[in-house]
């Protein structure tokens, strides 16, 4: 799976949402993770979200194809990331 910079998770819907990847890192072994952000309406400000379900990661998501990604809020699939 392929995730850069700028990607956005859009899950759509009434509510829907979006998180923004604003960081990616890669290890010697070739493992990534990166940072999300998000915003409320109205998109006053935005914050990095953190990842409840490791807590060791801190702001850090493992790219992991095959698991959702649960955020403290929103839980995306990866069909559910979009680059431009």
């Amino acid at each position: 799976m392929k995730l850069e910079i700028g990607d956005v998770f859009i899950r759509g819907g009434s509510p829907g949402h979006a998180m923004i990847v604003v960081d990616k890192a890669v290890n010697e072994n070739g493992q990534v993770v990166y940072m999300l952000t998000q915003s409320y309406m109205p998109a006053q400000d935005i914050h990095i979200v953190r990842n409840p379900a490791r807590s060791d990661f801190g702001p850090w998501f493992p790219l992991e194809d095959a698991k959702p990604v649960f955020t403290p809020e929103w839980i995306f699939a990866y069909n559910q990331l979009r680059t431009w």
